[in-house]
C-alpha cells in the first residue's frame, strides 16, 4: 500500500516536467502607454518625413514647412548622406518598427502577455534604435549644424521607448540585475529618463548659442 502511494506522488501532474523555455510575460500600464504613444509619435513624425522627403524628391525647389531657419530645418538633413545611410531614407524604417510597437503597446493594454523572446527582440531593435539616433544627434548637430523637428521627435519617442523597455525587462525579471540596480532604477527612472533628455537639450543650446543669442 505504501509503495502504491510512492509511485502515485512520482506520477502526480506537474512533477518532473521540464520547464518552461519561454513564459509569457505580462506588463503594466505604463510600458503599454509608453509603447502605443511612442509608436505613434514616432510613426507619425516618420511619415510626415517620408512626405516631405517624396515632395522634395518632385520639386527640388520645394521647401518644407520644418525650414523654421538656419539652424532648425529638415530639409538639408534629408537630402543628406545621413539621410540615407542605408541607401534609403532613413525614416523608411521608422515607418514599420513603430508600427509594429504601437500595436504591441495595444495588445498589452489589453492585457495581452508577450513571450520572453519577444520581449529581449523589442530591447534589442530598441537598443539598435537608440544607438543609431544618437550617432544622427551627433551628425546634425556638428556635422550638419542643423537640427530638425520631425527628426527630435523621432528621437525622443525612440529613447523613451528603450528606457521604458529597458526598466520593464528590469522589473519582470527578462533582465537580470543586482538588486540595488533594481531599486534605484524603480524609484527614478523618470528623472533618469528626464536627465538624459537634459543633457541633448544642453547639447543642442550649447552647439547653437550665438545663433540663440542673436534671436531678437
Amino acid at each position: 500500500m505504501e509503495n502504491d502511494q510512492n509511485v502515485r506522488r512520482r506520477a502526480s501532474p506537474g512533477e518532473n516536467r521540464p520547464p518552461a523555455p519561454a513564459r509569457a510575460t505580462g506588463a503594466g500600464r505604463r510600458t503599454g502607454l509608453v509603447m502605443l504613444l511612442t509608436g505613434i509619435a514616432g510613426w507619425l513624425a516618420s511619415f510626415q518625413l517620408t512626405l516631405e522627403d517624396w515632395r522634395l524628391l518632385r520639386d527640388p525647389a520645394y521647401r518644407p514647412p520644418c525650414d523654421i531657419s538656419p539652424v532648425v530645418s529638415c530639409g538639408s538633413v534629408m537630402s543628406s548622406s545621413q539621410g540615407s545611410v542605408f541607401g534609403f531614407p532613413n525614416m523608411l524604417l521608422g515607418l514599420p518598427a513603430f508600427a509594429v510597437v504601437a500595436a504591441l503597446g495595444i495588445a498589452v493594454l489589453t492585457g495581452s502577455r508577450l513571450s520572453r523572446g519577444l520581449w529581449l527582440t523589442l530591447e534589442a531593435g530598441a537598443l539598435s534604435g537608440v544607438v543609431f539616433v544618437h550617432w544622427l544627434i551627433v551628425q546634425s548637430l556638428y556635422e550638419l549644424g542643423k537640427v530638425c523637428p520631425y527628426c527630435a521627435a523621432v528621437w525622443l519617442s525612440t529613447i523613451a521607448l528603450f528606457w521604458y523597455l529597458t526598466v520593464h525587462c528590469l522589473e519582470r525579471g527578462v533582465l537580470p540585475a543586482p538588486r540595488r540596480v533594481l531599486l534605484v532604477v524603480g524609484e527614478t527612472h523618470w528623472m533618469l529618463l528626464g536627465a538624459w533628455y537634459g543633457v541633448i537639450a544642453l547639447l543642442v543650446l550649447t552647439r547653437f548659442q550665438p545663433y540663440w543669442s542673436s534671436l531678437p
